[in-house]
């Protein structure tokens, strides 16, 4: 095995590897997140697009670009190589930006969140395993969560910077649109300079690529399956956002509700990936699974506003607690072998389930009301919760 230049010391306590996929998501997250949470906005007050055709939306750019995920994972471990599909992915994603500025159909938007998805499951699995090789077994929890972290607070600064920019140029999404793409080529400058392999892998197979169960054990695949249930009944982020505003939170303020929940999610990732080494990752992943039930319901049962304010804080608190520490506790059950395939199968599963339940999420929406879509994902989270305790690791 070839090695390549040993990374010199840390970045404030972190190895350089993680403290820089930290910050490349971080830059990302800005972009992305100055437009994630006006797109159902601008997609039902600009372009007139139902809550279904939305849902739709969402869950065939996720659902699809979720099957790069897996061929990517794949395709790492096969030439063995990581920071050359990060790179490429993360610059996709950058290239959708103008599609969406430019949109004058909803087919346009679905063309740009196909583009920017399709770059997040080139990048996902061969940097998640570039923090994995770079970490510690015992301190998985804890790089993950601060990756989530820094995933975040670029999450936190993205809505900041959309809320000033409509609050100076009134309902003008095209500009915050445009204006993305400059933390977007931030974070591929980053990612192109400062990661670094660790060391050169040997491949792992020379396989042609196809879909085999064979390679992981039981406890992956039970997990898988609980994963499974859950992302079942986890429909698309926009339907929060869309109840937030059916509650009655004004438009501007949209931003500010998703900004809150992000610096939550910030705030708790860190923290809870420490906690999951200290205490075990499966009873943070238990704890996690019950939170977002707590929270679906809780988004049923909402008659005020100020309650959704806090329903999105404390679902920031479910994404700090299952996020990073689902990664992590991944990271301990899959072969060492196929780490990108295992990671790539992961985020396929989450990603291709988001159809389904977008779909049946904008269904139940229309068909009976806002309650019944997030009386759905309270029901599949609790189920999965129960299925994940009654499973051993």
């Amino acid at each position: 095995m070839q090695h390549l230049k040993e990374q010199p010391g840390k970045i404030l306590g972190f190895e350089r590897n993680v403290f820089f996929t930290g910050l490349v998501s971080f830059f990302t997250d800005v972009g992305s997140e100055m437009i994630y949470p006006l797109v159902p906005i601008f997609l039902a007050s600009v372009l007139g697009v139902n809550k279904a055709v939305i849902g739709v939306i969402e869950g065939i750019a996720e659902s699809t670009a979720s099957l790069v995920k897996l061929f990517s994972g794949w395709f790492s471990d096969r030439i063995g190589r990581r920071k050359i599909l990060m790179v490429f992915g993360y610059g996709i994603s950058t290239t959708s930006r103008p599609f969406i500025a430019l949109a004058t159909h909803w087919g346009h938007v679905l063309s740009a969140r196909f583009i920017d998805r399709v770059g997040k499951g080139v990048r996902t699995a061969p940097r998640d395993v570039i923090i994995t090789e770079s970490t510690p077994p015992t301190h998985l929890g804890r790089s993950f969560g601060f990756h989530r972290a820094m995933d975040t607070f670029g999450a936190v600064v993205g809505p900041v910077i959309a809320f000033a920019i409509l609050s100076i140029y009134h309902g003008n999404y095209r500009l915050v649109f445009w204006l993305s793409i400059i933390p977007g080529l931030a974070a591929v400058f980053v990612a192109a300079t400062l990661v670094t392999e660790k060391k050169r892998v040997k491949p792992a197979t020379s396989e042609r690529f196809k879909f085999n169960l064979k390679r992981f054990d039981g406890s992956y695949k039970r997990f898988l399956a609980v994963i499974t249930v859950f992302a079942l009944g986890n429909s698309s982020d926009v339907f929060l956002i869309l109840r937030a505003e059916n509650l009655g939170v004004k438009t501007a303020l949209i931003p500010l509700a998703y900004l809150t929940f992000n610096l939550v999610y910030a705030l708790s990732a860190w923290p809870a990936g420490v906690l999951a080494d200290r205490f075990g990752q499966r009873r943070l992943v238990t704890l996690g699974l019950i939170l977002f039930a707590v929270v679906y319901l809780g988004f049923a049962l909402a008659t005020h506003p100020g309650q959704a304010w806090l329903l999105f804080a404390l679902y920031g608190l479910f994404m700090g607690i299952s996020e990073g520490v689902q990664r992590a506790y991944l990271a301990s059950i899959v072969p060492p072998d196929f780490k990108a395939t295992g990671f790539g199968l992961y985020h396929m599963v989450i990603g291709l389930a988001v159809l389904p339940a977008s779909m049946i999420g904008g269904f139940l929406w229309d068909a009976i009301g806002p309650e019944a879509t997030f009386y759905y994902g309270a029901g599949t989270a609790f189920l999965s919760a129960l299925l994940f305790i009654l499973v051993r690791k």
